[in-house]
């Protein structure tokens, strides 16, 4: 028999606290071993209860929700799924628990009660099972942070770099961008990702990111130097004209699950770029990404998968290789400067064993 996921609530509301472990002790197979009001009396139940998933709120009395999750992944990793409200502080805080190492967030709705509620609730229990899957024993090397050098062809415009992620995926976004050359090519990447985060996930990503950040919006071109970020709830879509590759936005249901949908994006890009193109895909759960990538592949593009080895959730990443969608799988810290190889490579002949 299957154990139960064993999870801890951390919020300072009473009321939330009770309401969080009504609703997810109603699921099969999620049993709530402990609640606490602040970090202090989170300490004292993780260590009686050893949980496997965190639930844990930003803004407590005594420790700050951001300063814990650190003494978490310092001292007791733990898959930690943060809470948050919907202000702009609580999602810039939420962006940085998501680069400490957070799994994933959710927000709280304007009140605690109702189908607002009742949603976030549905949206947190998904997320705990995500979270209970997360590889985080296995610590990755600390990334590079000198930027690497400019690709020769990077101003080509007829040549881009598309990313998708989902968990895991901000840290790994950030550590990639961190060591992009400020006139680094055109790129343009899907981030599952709610509405309310994006905004703050850009602005932070264009303060520490030698290239500018931006979420994309309709018709912009890209060009040079610019990194462009799917908004949290339509699809980004990269066409190409006489005046060279723009973005467009799209509504429309999910894809694979998702809105964004990194199948979306790759797509696009294939029939856009064919292959003048690199995608990557790295951390993420399900298997977004992977008929996209297909695309890119038969078109020509070079293709590039995380290696399981520095995945949070070896997810999206395996569905492109089991489909035949990756012409080579990498550690985290190696692709950056292979994403930047391949893109002056395009055109050329090149083969990469698995």
């Amino acid at each position: 028999m299957t154990r139960s996921i064993r999870v801890v609530i951390v919020d300072d509301s009473s009321l939330m606290r009770e309401m969080l472990k009504a609703i997810i002790s109603e699921e099969p197979g999620i049993e709530v071993v402990g609640v606490a009001r602040d970090p202090y009396e989170a300490r004292d139940v993780m260590k009686r209860t050893n949980p496997d998933v965190v639930t844990l709120d930003v803004e407590m009395p005594r420790m700050d929700g951001l300063s814990f999750l650190e003494k978490i992944m310092t001292l007791r990793p733990t898959p930690v799924v943060m809470v948050s409200s919907l202000t702009q502080e609580g999602s810039e805080a939420t962006i940085r628990a998501l680069e400490i190492g957070a799994v994933d967030c959710v927000a709280k709705p304007d009140g605690s009660e109702g189908h607002g509620f009742e949603a976030m609730a549905h949206e947190l229990v998904g997320k705990i099972r995500i979270a209970a899957t997360a590889r985080l024993s296995m610590r990755r090397p600390k990334p590079a942070t000198s930027p690497l050098q400019t690709p020769r062809r990077a101003g080509s415009g007829t040549r881009l770099i598309a990313i998708g992620a989902s968990t895991g995926g901000v840290e790994r976004i950030r550590d990639v961008l961190a060591v992009m050359p400020a006139d680094c090519p055109p790129i343009v990447i899907t981030q599952h990702m709610g509405p309310s985060y994006v905004p703050s996930f850009a602005a932070r990503l264009d303060r520490i990111s030698p290239p500018s950040v931006e979420v994309a919006t309709q018709g912009a071109p890209l060009v040079q130097g610019k990194v462009y970020i799917a908004p949290g709830d339509r699809h980004l879509v990269v066409i190409r004209d006489a005046q060279g590759y723009s973005c467009h936005i799209q509504d429309g249901p999910a894809v694979s699950g998702h809105r964004p949908s990194v199948d979306v994006l790759f797509s696009s890009v294939a029939k856009a770029a064919g292959a003048n193109a690199v995608g990557v895909i790295l951390s993420g759960m399900g298997r977004d990404g992977a008929s996209g990538m297909l695309a890119m592949h038969d078109a020509g593009a070079y293709t590039i998968g995380e290696q399981e080895s520095s995945c949070v959730v070896y997810g999206m990443p395996r569905a492109a290789r089991e489909a035949g969608a990756v012409a080579v799988e990498l550690p985290l810290a190696q692709i950056p400067a292979e994403m930047l190889r391949a893109f002056d490579a395009i055109g050329e002949h090149r083969t990469r064993a698995n």
